[in-house]
């Protein structure tokens, strides 16, 4: 059997678990290609106008597949973390996927509970028996999956660089280099290094959301506030760069809340859709960094007025 895995969403932190999980029951794994043109085409095609960016892009590498695979994953993801959810398309993608487009082929569609050991399991019993009957070989390869994404490390930690600006946002703007035109790269050929939420330990994390005057309802804004605020207030970085996708709606609450928070601390928001200029991406990273290089020269010769 070919199991079809879309590279878009979740797929950036938790595609150790998935691709094991599904080798080990001895599936042919099929992984769509990088995004690129095509799939982002494709995804316009097929979703909805009111989409958002990564949502668009989803939808684009299933339709992708579509032909390549037997079955597909589709993860409903309800929760990462306890007492905390994520954007609501993530709970509905399966619907949206298999109707908008046509001929998709049988879909595993299961809802994820947070990922904790116990309920992934739970999840894995249920996939896996799409894929085979036997109890003990599902048991297997989800041991063998939980243990591989236990053992995983993302994120992106520069040290070599005497500028550094942390990368805020989610992890598939983040981590999709066609979504974000290759920012990473870019800041480093600038001279620039970068680091991401994975380096900041949940605790200090914690710290920061028991400022604010309401605990956030959604995982990535939780993260996404603490790390950006952690690190500014810590001095580890020398700027924040937010990557967001137009129309995001926790983020056009959690970019304020930050921007609140920091206050004159270098900030820069990079919005991003399917109609977003390289250029223009270009020279907004260019105008800043050349802003944080100044203003560390000139940090120690500030005017008697500021």
């Amino acid at each position: 059997m070919k199991v079809g895995i879309p590279k878009g969403l979740l797929y950036y932190k938790y595609h150790p678990f998935l691709i094991t999980f599904f080798k080990e029951l001895g599936a042919d794994v099929v992984v769509s290609e990088d995004t690129n043109k095509k799939i982002l085409d494709l995804g316009v095609k097929y979703a909805v106008d009111e989409a958002c960016l990564p949502i668009k892009i989803f939808h684009g590498h299933a339709a992708a597949l579509m032909d390549k695979c037997d079955i597909i994953v589709i993860p409903r993801i309800m929760q990462i973390k306890k007492n905390e959810y994520i954007c609501p398309k993530f709970c509905g993608l399966p619907e949206m996927v298999t109707n908008s487009i046509e001929n998709m082929p049988l879909s595993i569609t299961e809802p994820i509970y947070t990922f904790t050991k116990k309920r992934l399991y739970h999840w894995a019993k249920s996939a896996g028996k799409k894929v085979t009957g036997n109890e003990f070989k599902i048991k297997h390869a989800f041991l063998k999956a939980y243990e591989g994404q236990l053992n995983y490390t993302a994120g992106i930690l520069d040290e070599d660089y005497d500028i550094k600006i942390a990368l805020v946002g989610h992890p598939y703007n983040i981590y999709d280099n066609f979504v974000n035109m290759n920012l990473v790269n870019k800041l480093n050929k600038l001279g620039v290094g970068v680091e991401t939420m994975e380096f900041t330990q949940e605790f200090l994390i914690s710290l920061e959301i028991n400022n604010l005057y309401k605990r956030p309802f959604w995982t990535f804004a939780r993260e996404n506030y603490g790390f950006a605020v952690n690190a500014s207030k810590e001095k580890r970085v020398d700027g924040i760069i937010y990557i967001s996708s137009f129309n995001c709606g926790i983020d056009s609450v959690i970019i304020e809340l930050i921007k609140d928070k920091v206050g004159s601390f270098p900030f820069l928001t990079l919005k991003v859709d399917e109609h977003t200029g390289e250029a223009g991406i270009d020279t907004r990273i260019e105008a800043f960094t050349d802003m944080l290089e100044r203003r560390i020269v000139n940090e120690s010769n500030i005017p008697t007025h500021g």
